[in-house]
């Protein structure tokens, strides 16, 4: 499972972010996306730990604590969503 962090600095770094969630356990990842057009952080990122205990512990500390001078949101990730095939249009639209 994942955290789900948001809200955070445009200039946080993978770095950053680990060492702060270090304090409750082990990091095993951190991930911060991008935009793909501009390549700039999108302000949230996930961060998998070695324990559920672990991630309980994170989340319950660092959600709506104040760092880099933003509010953290902070609670477990959901699942990602499957993406529609789509693209618009009109299929099987007929006149």
């Amino acid at each position: 499972m994942s955290i789900y962090v948001g809200n955070l600095n445009y200039e946080i770094t993978q770095e950053d972010l680990n060492e702060v969630f270090a304090e409750y356990g082990t990091v095993k990842r951190v991930h911060l996306p991008t935009d793909r057009e501009t390549g700039r952080k999108r302000g949230f990122g996930f961060v998998e730990m070695g324990t559920e205990d672990e991630e309980t512990a994170a989340i319950s500390a660092l959600d709506g604590a104040e760092w880099m001078g933003r509010s953290l949101k902070v609670n477990k990730a959901r699942p990602r969503e499957p993406r529609s095939s789509g693209g618009g249009g009109r299929r099987n639209f007929r006149f």
